[in-house]
């Protein structure tokens, strides 16, 4: 790849729109500066409107309107994974994948998410700035609660009430697929010859 390629802003903003994650730009106090295309179509964020907002605030944090200085200022936002990502990442560190649970919404209508928060320091033009990766894993976390199985065939009853092969549930939830193979114990009763 040319130098003069990886010089162009626009070469660099494609890239940050193309990466299918969640990608947010803050400063210290979790302002944000900018968003990617995947944060914008999938939080909803509109950088014209959430530009220099704090991410609570942005993302309609159910703490942010707590108290009248709003989001980081309300006694719940000392234990947010968000703003101490950022803080721990403007002190120069990374922070890979911290686990959190968080409250969305406004008025009676509130969503909670099981988040991933990743940050990662940089600097530019001698300015320090955070890059956010969240990962929404909500899905993986409702796989992980009690999954009613049976006791026999090891089926997994879903939803609407139809018991699925574990690998087809698997499957059609995750996007997972099994390779198969036996264990040691297996191996031995079912071939004690080998």
């Amino acid at each position: 790849m040319e130098d003069s390629l990886l010089s162009q802003a626009g070469f660099l903003r494609n890239v940050f729109d193309a990466i299918p994650a969640i990608l947010v730009i803050v400063d210290n106090d979790v302002r944000i500066l900018h968003v990617n295309t995947t944060a914008s179509t999938t939080l909803g964020l509109d950088i014209g409107k959430v530009y220099n907002k704090r991410g609570g605030e942005a993302l309609h944090c159910v703490h942010s309107t707590e108290v009248p200085e709003g989001c980081g200022k309300a006694p719940s936002c000392t234990d947010c994974v968000i703003r101490n990502s950022v803080r721990e990442a403007t002190q120069g560190n990374k922070v890979y994948r911290k686990s959190t649970r968080m409250a969305f919404g406004s008025g009676d209508i509130k969503t909670e998410l099981h988040l991933l928060v990743s940050a990662a320091p940089f600097l530019h033009e001698e300015k320090n700035y955070v890059l956010l990766t969240i990962e929404n894993v909500s899905e993986l976390i409702q796989l992980r609660s009690i999954l009613p199985i049976c006791m026999h065939c090891k089926k997994i009853r879903n939803d609407e009430g139809y018991w699925k092969d574990v690998a087809e549930y698997f499957s059609a939830h995750l996007d997972v697929n099994f390779s198969h193979g036996l264990c040691k114990d297996c191996l031995e009763k079912h071939y004690p010859e080998e």
